[in-house]
């Protein structure tokens, strides 16, 4: 997955059920847990890996102001015209360090993206430091394939937010077959992770490389 050209991709992505959302059940079932997630007040929400800008229309739904990153340029430019005319600005960077500036937030979204970094204890910290005090990330993910499973498995996430996070929780998603389009077999899940005011993040060291 990690060596998929996107930009061929972007064309036909929104043909899976949980990436274009056409169905109305499927959008319906997104929209809900995403009302879940963000907070109910609107504010500023980074959409990393935003693909074709799918949770970010979402969100701007939702009353948020929306700022989407993501690697590949076709995914942005589709992204672009999907929220024209919305409060939502599309950038082309990398999600692990993604071209904002000093800007921050107040959630940081991300799906299906962590797994895929080198450092995904690295990328946690930097998006920590992306938010406003108070903020929160959420982190869709999940371990996908029988033979040779590739993820992120929900306790490994919960370890490396450990050290920069308040309170979280983490929400089964493979259960609701509304959000795939179908029934899964495999682990999906959501973690909403509020980020603690305080300052020092502890346990650096360790949470680096895992």
């Amino acid at each position: 997955m990690t060596n998929v050209d996107w930009d061929a991709e972007a064309a036909s992505f929104d043909e899976e059920p949980d990436h274009g959302l056409r169905d109305p059940e499927v959008r319906r079932a997104w929209a809900g847990r995403l009302s879940g997630w963000l907070p109910r007040r609107a504010g500023d929400v980074l959409d990393l890996g935003c693909g074709t800008g799918s949770l970010s229309l979402l969100a701007s739904e939702q009353g948020h102001r929306v700022t989407g990153v993501d690697l590949s340029p076709a995914m942005v430019a589709l992204a672009r015209q999907k929220l024209a005319g919305r409060d939502a600005v599309f950038l082309v960077g990398d999600a692990a360090s993604p071209p904002v500036g000093e800007q921050r937030f107040d959630t940081v979204l991300v799906r299906h993206v962590l797994w895929a970094l080198p450092d995904p204890g690295r990328a946690l910290r930097h998006w920590r430091g992306l938010l406003r005090p108070g903020g929160r990330l959420v982190l869709v993910e999940g371990v996908w394939g029988g033979v040779e499973p590739v993820g992120v498995p929900a306790e490994r996430l919960t370890t490396l937010l450990a050290p920069i996070a308040g309170q979280l929780r983490v929400e089964r998603l493979s259960d609701d077959p509304r959000l795939w389009g179908g029934p899964v077999t495999d682990e999906r899940y959501a973690v909403v992770a509020e980020i603690s005011p305080s300052g020092e993040e502890r346990g650096e060291p360790a949470a680096a490389g895992q």
